[in-house]
Order: structure tokens, then sequence, then C-alpha cells
């Protein structure tokens, strides 16, 4: 969990800022990323967009749950 400070800091970042921290953590592993033959690749981008559908939905399950609006 992030601490409130680091929150507001956040928040208060632009777009942009906070895409170059995005794409400062995924360099590093940029080239693992797209090793391996075409077949390969596609199946790891797929279960990335899984995992990320799947923790979607249950983001969206949970607000709706409490019954306030974004």
């Amino acid at each position: 969990m992030l601490s409130r400070e680091t929150l507001e800091t956040y928040r208060q970042m632009t777009p942009g800022q906070r895409l170059e921290i995005a794409l400062e953590m995924m360099r590093p592993n940029m080239e693992r990323m797209f090793a391996g033959t075409p077949e390969m690749v596609e199946r790891r981008f797929e279960l990335l967009r899984r995992q990320n559908e799947d923790r979607n939905r249950r983001m969206l399950a949970a607000i709706s749950r409490t019954g306030k609006a974004l």
C-alpha cells in the first residue's frame, strides 16, 4: 500500500510524468518481453491482457458493491 504522501505526489503529477515513471520501470524488462518466437510473445501479451482485464473487473465489482459513484 502506498503512503498518503506518495499518493498525493502521484495525483499532482501530469499524465506525462506518470507515463515516464511507467516507461522507466518497463525498460529493464523490455528485451525479455519481446524474446522468443512471435507465438511466445503473443501468448505472453495475451496473459498480461487477461490479468489486466481480471484486475479491472474485480475493481469495478468492488466499487459497485460500495454504491459510490466515481
